[in-house]
């Protein structure tokens, strides 16, 4: 017999090929783990079968091609389901953040207009708390008995790469999130560009830290590993210590993290004795990783590869190539495969180089828009093909890129152009720095200034004087932020991407007027 697994796009898009719906079921070994959580193991076979049920249990309940399928819970096995059966039906999968606050959850439903909320028992308590008007499953023995009652939907709705496959909200950082349409073959071709970028092989397992709301969740490993027939073994939370002791006991040889992920675990008690023999691919993005971080991997045999993106592209855009890159640890590495970029000069797209400016993309596997959003959507994208990241890069002549800075952050200070990253990267080479993050606020005299806000180490009795000596070794004067702040810690979103907006908002009450 032949199962479904990986994406199911790139097989619905190639389905007359393939024949009726029982004979398609694709070529992957049916008895090979498909997911892995705690004691469960969820074979290929079984993982098609569910997965027809369930859609069949959702087509019960009205769901068809268009709808929004919401789900709310941490990593399980039961979000996989979920997106798969919505699939099948040509529906939309709208993951929701379970960090949120019920209100933000409640916006996010009315704003996709989802037709039914599939949570697991985790979020019982923040279903109830939104009032939303939604019609509810939850995962548990009731689910599951619906789902081994009901027979395997018999006939799917034909579903091609043009089709809208998954709402990812965006982090909501500057704002109310929106939400981007990503089609199949844009999760399609990102699977491709990874599989290019990475070596991806059936006997894979991999293991999902990231959450699944979230596309380096979703994409950087996830679905290329599933796509190959390899296993994938989701993780409800992350802790640091049981993510390490987890390589050795299962032999994982792959995942995907954000940058303060690798930071902790190489800061764990564990990290020296861990077992990383089988660990051969660690693939990271959200934000540029500590150079002392990407060091203490690779110090342990294990090569980090920083991939560039945003959920806009699926999310991938740049990679760092397996077995380059160690001498250019915080590098983004190069273009993905089916990726072509440029840059944003004078308002039109200029080939790339190694004056910063803001980076464009395009590609099978960047969006088309936002959900409901048609002035945003035409706002995002130059000549109605080029999509601006909101990022400034720096590229070399052979292709290597950095990230400088995000252009809404670049502070422009007496006409002078400063990009907090690069004030940021100086403060944490000090070994009592954990994090730093630089912000804008208003200035009478030169426009704006940087207001530092500096994250100790515990036991760290780094002043801020030794800060400002430190900085200016390293940079010159009217890059030196002009407020040095010690604090408790740095406000972060669900992904680990410090909250700016937060720190704006802090900043601009506490040195309004220049009052320190």
């Amino acid at each position: 017999m032949e199962i479904a697994a990986g994406i199911p796009a790139l097989r619905h898009a190639s389905a007359p090929a393939l024949g009726s719906w029982p004979e398609r079921r694709a070529r992957i070994a049916p008895h090979r783990a498909a997911l892995v959580e705690g004691e469960r193991t969820v074979t290929y076979a079984e993982l098609a079968d569910r997965t027809a049920r369930l859609a069949h249990v959702l087509a019960e309940r009205g769901i068809g091609p268009g709808d929004r399928v919401a789900y709310l819970g941490v990593n399980a096995i039961s979000v996989f389901e979920t997106y798969f059966a919505t699939w099948l039906l040509g529906a939309i999968a709208t993951p929701l953040n379970y960090r949120l606050a019920a209100a933000e959850i409640r916006y996010m439903l009315a704003d996709s207009g989802a037709s039914v909320l599939v949570h697991g028992g985790d979020a019982d308590t923040l279903v109830a708390a939104t009032g939303a008007d939604v019609p509810v499953l939850r995962v548990g023995p009731e689910l599951d008995a619906a789902i081994a009652a009901a027979d395997p939907l018999a006939a799917p709705p034909r579903v091609t790469l043009d089709h809208p496959a998954i709402l990812l909200y965006t982090s909501g950082t500057t704002g109310r999130p929106k939400a981007a349409v990503l089609t199949h073959g844009n999760l399609t071709w990102n699977t491709v560009n990874q599989l290019a970028h990475v070596d991806v092989l059936s006997t894979d397992r991999a293991l999902c830290i990231s959450p699944l709301f979230h596309c380096v969740g979703l994409g950087q490993v996830t679905l290329p590993t599933l796509f190959k027939g390899g296993s994938v073994e989701p993780l409800a939370s992350f802790d640091a210590g049981a993510v390490l002791a987890r390589i050795g006991e299962a032999g994982i040889t792959s995942l995907s993290a954000v940058p303060t992920m690798l930071q902790m675990m190489v800061e764990n008690p564990r990290w020296e004795t861990a077992e990383l023999g089988t660990l051969h691919t660690v693939l990271y993005g959200g934000s540029p990783v500590q150079e002392r971080v990407a060091r203490a991997w690779l110090a342990r045999g294990v090569q980090v590869q920083q991939g560039y993106g945003m959920t806009e592209a699926a999310p991938g855009v740049y990679m760092v190539p397996r077995g380059a890159g160690a001498d250019r640890p915080t590098s983004v590495g190069v273009p993905h495969f089916a990726t072509e970029v440029a840059m944003l000069r004078n308002g039109e797209p200029s080939p790339v180089g190694p004056e910063p400016a803001e980076l464009l993309v395009r590609g099978p596997h960047v969006f088309t828009g936002y959900w409901n959003r048609p002035k945003e959507s035409a706002a995002a994208f130059v000549d109605g093909e080029w999509f601006r990241t909101g990022d400034v890069l720096r590229v070399a002549p052979d292709g290597w890129a950095d990230v400088v800075d995000r252009v809404k952050d670049v502070i422009i200070s007496g006409g002078e152009n400063i990009y907090p990253a690069e004030v940021e990267a100086v403060l944490v080479q000090l070994d009592a720095v954990a994090d730093a993050a630089v912000v804008a606020v208003a200035d009478a005299r030169w426009g704006e200034v940087g207001a530092a806000y500096v994250q100790l180490r515990p036991g760290a009795d780094t002043g801020v004087e030794e800060l400002r000596a430190h900085l200016e070794a390293h940079l010159a004067r009217f890059k030196i932020p002009k407020y040095l702040v010690l604090a408790d810690e740095l406000p972060r979103n669900a992904t680990g991407k410090v909250r700016r907006i937060e720190l704006r908002a802090r900043a601009a009450t506490e040195f309004a007027g220049g009052s320190r």
